[in-house]
């Protein structure tokens, strides 16, 4: 195999994902595009790389200082939607469903990689409660046990805020999900959260 291929399937196999034969896969089409089009993708990544900013309100990803969405007056900036990734945010705002702003933690606590509350945007996150008159603050984090650990967390953080509502996203069985494959915290969940059949 040609060394520039084999080093071209290492570089892309480091993505998230990526297996070595996705990777050559992905090289070999990389080989067949027009070089016009390889070199604007190679453009587009570094520019994203070295330009891309975070927010300096909210932790998203932003072109400039302050991101659309926080920078946004038709948005309603007294409930901030809490998620840990970016990627939260994006399938959030996917639904159209949500106009408030959110809040990017950036991870969750976990002491066995070593992530601890300092680690995440959690005082930029209380910083922006006690300054503006943000009414609620709803928690969309993961049903994982570090992400159940830092939504304990950040409820005892949050209730030092008086007249705050603090909610979690409803959590439970997915449509079409059978009942035994399910696992005891998200049946648990389901239980709490149960509501009224009208």
């Amino acid at each position: 195999m040609s060394k520039l291929l084999q080093d071209a399937v290492a570089e892309l196999s480091k993505l998230p994902g990526i297996g070595r034969r996705t990777a050559l896969r992905l090289a070999i089409h990389l080989l067949r595009m027009e070089p016009e089009s390889v070199a604007e993708m190679t453009r587009s990544i570094d520019r994203f790389r070295n330009e891309v900013k975070y927010c300096a309100r909210c932790n998203n990803l932003s072109d400039e200082e302050i991101c659309p969405i926080c920078a946004d007056p038709e948005r309603d900036h007294t409930t901030i939607c809490v998620v840990e990734q970016v990627a939260d945010l994006l399938s959030i705002e996917n639904t159209h469903q949500y106009r408030g702003v959110y809040h990017v933690l950036g991870g969750v606590i976990s002491p066995m990689q070593g992530i601890s509350p300092s680690d995440l945007k959690i005082d930029l996150l209380c910083e922006r409660i006690a300054a503006s008159g943000v009414r609620e603050v709803i928690l969309a984090i993961s049903t994982s046990v570090e992400g159940e650990t830092t939504l304990f967390y950040l409820m005892n953080r949050l209730r030092q805020y008086p007249g705050l509502k603090i909610t979690a996203i409803a959590r439970g069985i997915g449509f079409g999900d059978e009942l035994e494959y399910v696992d005891e915290l998200t049946i648990t969940h389901a239980l709490l959260n149960r509501r009224e059949i009208e």
